[in-house]
């Protein structure tokens, strides 16, 4: 038991998270990728059901990291551009020993501050979502029955994804010094 709550301690110290992502970024980059962990900043939370019978949530996040909306003028409106990060969906055990469903969304910030103020714009940022979550995951989601909970700005425990880029030049050559047992490629 001491060793395993000395191991849950360390997994959540922030000094420690920071140590493994370093690590890990580190490790990319040495592949020739370069790895940045988007923290999901909460926002707010739809519930939904999956496939007609499976409760689930929906976390709309944001992050400094997307890239911001944009508007762009066309006959009869305006089309948006949202960029936005989806995790890979989660189940977690909820307290009453019942499964739920998560997905993290995750927006720009200014993306959920325009959301915050504008009726519409939150409906479009909550269809952009479910329509995320559906085509990225391969799900049918009740749209009719989707609703933002109210004073609930996430669910669950927060993870990072992470954005993977590939580096300029790509993965460095492994030095050639002659000393190594296998033989060449």
């Amino acid at each position: 038991r001491e060793l395993f709550a000395e191991f849950a301690a360390e997994l959540t110290d922030p000094e420690q998270r920071r140590l493994y992502e370093e690590e890990v970024a580190a490790l990319e980059r040495e592949r020739g990728v370069e790895v940045r962990f988007v923290h999901p900043t909460p926002g707010f939370v739809l519930r939904t059901s999956q496939e007609g019978s499976r409760r689930c949530y929906i976390n709309v996040c944001s992050n400094a990291l997307m890239g911001e909306p944009r508007a762009r003028a066309e006959r009869g409106g305006q089309r948006w551009e949202l960029p936005y990060s989806l995790a890979p969906g989660r189940e977690e055990l909820r307290p009453a020993g019942r499964r739920r469903l998560l997905y993290d969304v995750v927006f720009h910030p200014a993306a959920l501050r325009l959301a915050a103020r504008s009726a519409r714009f939150r409906r479009l940022l909550c269809d952009t979502a479910l329509e995320a979550v559906e085509s990225q995951c391969g799900v049918r989601l009740d749209r009719n029955n989707a609703t933002v909970l109210r004073g609930v700005s996430y669910k669950g425990v927060p993870q990072a994804p992470v954005i993977r880029s590939p580096l300029p030049g790509g993965a460095p050559k492994p030095p050639d010094d002659g000393e190594s047992p296998l033989p060449p490629f």
